[in-house]
């Protein structure tokens, strides 16, 4: 006997009844490339072009740490993604050599590494922890989780803390949060855009960059309800 797909609850039909108010054709819809997708995947494309596996390889072979943490401050800096002050925190971290050299290293076992994920986040948040704090700290849930989203979008999920609590509350979504980065947090919030994925498959979802869009125009002030 062939089972039936349990059907969407009133809270999921009404966040996708909310996107769809702003972008009809869903994640093909011009204005949802122009306003949400094309520069997240703009970014992308200049990390495969300047930090692709073979490109960071050779630069770490020849110790360009600074290199490396520049082209990557400077590739996310073409976004909106970080606040300021996050930006500020991540500069002033790399500024050292051997805050270069840490984030550097650390950054590239998390993108390219074929550990298992949660060993590669794990250690991920050990390098910032650990990099140079001037006055802001290092270690916000943005900066954990923009530059895997930035390179590998099949991957890795952005989190902005507060549009994505909304978001979650709204689909009816028990996301699992703590302010600290941490596995379970992240896995957590990899199985909601999974379950979006699901749900709104007929609206042709690409990649982790979709699901993030998807989840920012349910939070985000700038979509309003």
């Amino acid at each position: 006997m062939l089972k039936t797909k349990p059907a969407v609850s009133k809270e999921r039909m009404r966040c996708r009844k909310k996107f769809l108010y702003y972008f009809k054709k869903g994640f093909n819809d011009p204005t949802y490339l122009d306003w949400e997708r094309n520069y997240k995947w703009q970014a992308h494309l200049a990390w495969e072009e300047q930090l692709n596996r073979e490109a960071y390889e050779r630069q770490l072979q020849s110790r360009r740490y600074a290199d490396i943490a520049n082209t990557a401050v400077r590739i996310e800096s073409r976004t909106n993604l970080l606040f300021s002050f996050e930006k500020m925190a991540l500069r002033d971290a790399v500024k050292t050599p051997a805050g270069a050299k840490a984030f550097a290293e650390g950054l590239f076992n998390y993108i390219y590494a074929d550990d298992p994920l949660q060993d590669r986040f794990e250690a991920f948040t050990e390098v910032l922890a650990s990099l140079p704090r001037k006055q802001t700290r290092v270690l916000t849930w943005p900066l954990q989780t923009v530059f895997g989203f930035i390179g590998n979008p099949d991957e890795h999920i952005f989190l902005k803390p507060r549009v994505t609590k909304i978001a979650a509350e709204k689909y009816g979504y028990d996301f699992q949060y703590t302010s600290r980065p941490n596995w379970k947090t992240y896995q957590n919030l990899l199985a909601f855009a999974e379950e979006i994925g699901a749900d709104q498959a007929d609206l042709q979802p690409r990649d982790l960059i979709d699901m993030q869009s998807f989840m920012w125009v349910l939070g985000s002030d700038e979509y309003p309800d």
